[in-house]
């Protein structure tokens, strides 16, 4: 009988586990900006918004005026580090920054970018001069809502575009996340009127005001075009996943910032149109405004039941919080400016009232924000989840 020896091959070494502990990164490439998302933009929105309503307020309380200026230089300069950030971001991390740019989840906040630039250019023209003066002021807030607009536009078109393209995206996953990119030329056209009396008079003038009533109706339809998917989404599916819920208050987004937006190009366009068209404006900021301002208190309501809903089943903290700032924001403004054109004192009150709710919700997201930047925890890259276990027989 005749043994043969049979000499197995050596084992083939094992494929790297995807839960192994990645090498460490080398020490120029900034690990702690990995996680750093478009969606920090939100921070300045939130903290900007705070800043131009004050400013925007019916009623002037003493010592609102320096808060504001104190509020909008914050806003500035968490623009400025944010900007630097997110450069080095896309510089170190350019895999992540993609992996972002075409994921339908987290792709629609780079609308975000462009209302932090926006934000901040009102805020610098409407605050600002008593900080920097009025010359420096008119500049800088001019370069911030050309950059903005240009940015607001260019997203308006490339997200949807990458998001229709790239993912083959189902209505049952439809998410008021999807309304940022085409929110942002709305702020535009809130911000626009403010220059309209720093240019010269004439056809400067009347394309500006024009200009900014298009971007108005583009984002005011595209919103009508996504709304009802999200409301349907939510009929049909139920509330929103906990970490999730916040962001149904980003529908307030587009009923108070095209209520602020008709109303201030009402304020303008006396300088900018003969007198029929400028008489009907004002009429159509009212006729527009009240019932858009009126839905958003309903939604405001139903909103804020969800989240009730939702804390009370342990929402955990998430930078989505920051949708209770700038949307609310927007409805102050809005109902500041119904306001000034009726001089009915329920929206005067209303706008204070919201300015509150406002301060409020910017108070708690920042004091959240800032405690999970010390700890890390919101920069953190996210867990892998442990490898399962098993035993073969």
């Amino acid at each position: 009988m005749v043994h043969a020896t049979v000499t197995e091959p050596p084992p083939l070494p094992e494929p790297p586990s995807p839960f192994a502990p990645s090498p460490l990164p080398a020490p120029r490439s900034f690990p702690s900006l990995r996680g750093l998302g478009p969606n920090w933009y939100a921070t300045v929105m939130g903290t900007a918004i705070v800043a131009n309503a004050g400013a925007a307020l019916p009623v002037r309380p003493p010592g609102l005026q320096p808060a504001c200026e104190a509020v909008w230089v914050l806003s500035a300069l968490l623009l400025v580090a944010l900007l630097v950030a997110r450069a080095g971001h896309w510089i170190h991390h350019r895999d992540q920054a993609r992996a972002h740019l075409l994921d339908p989840a987290v792709a629609p906040f780079y609308g975000c970018l462009a209302m932090a630039l926006l934000a901040v250019g009102i805020g610098t023209l409407s605050v600002g001069p008593g900080v920097v003066g009025e010359g420096t002021a008119t500049v800088a807030g001019a370069a911030l809502f050309g950059v903005g607009t240009l940015t607001a536009l260019t997203a308006a078109v490339a997200i949807p575009y990458l998001m229709i393209t790239r993912r083959k995206l189902a209505p049952d996953n439809a998410s008021p996340v999807w309304l940022l990119p085409v929110v942002a030329p709305m702020v535009s056209a809130a911000a626009g009127p403010m220059l309209v009396d720093r240019l010269p008079a004439g056809p400067w003038r009347e394309a500006m005001l024009v200009a900014c009533y298009g971007m108005f109706g583009l984002s005011l339809l595209a919103v009508l075009v996504i709304l009802p998917f999200v409301l349907t989404r939510l009929v049909r599916h139920g509330p929103l996943p906990l970490a999730l819920t916040p962001t149904l208050f980003l529908v307030l987004g587009p009923l108070g910032q095209s209520t602020t937006a008709v109303n201030k190009l009402a304020d303008v366009a006396p300088a900018a149109v003969s007198a029929p068209y400028a008489s009907g404006l004002s009429v159509f900021a009212v006729v527009y405004g009240v019932p858009v301002l009126g839905f958003a208190l309903l939604w405001l309501v139903l909103a804020g039941l969800m989240v009730i809903r939702a804390a009370r089943r342990g929402m955990p903290f998430a930078m989505t919080w920051w949708a209770f700032t700038f949307p609310v924001g927007t409805c102050v403004t809005g109902a500041a400016g119904l306001a000034a054109h009726t001089g009915l004192l329920t929206l005067k009150w209303l706008a204070v009232g919201l300015y509150v709710l406002l301060l409020g919700a910017w108070a708690v997201a920042g004091v959240r924000t800032l405690r999970g930047l010390v700890s890390g925890a919101l920069l953190a890259a996210p867990r892998a989840p442990s490898p399962a276990t098993g035993r073969t027989t």
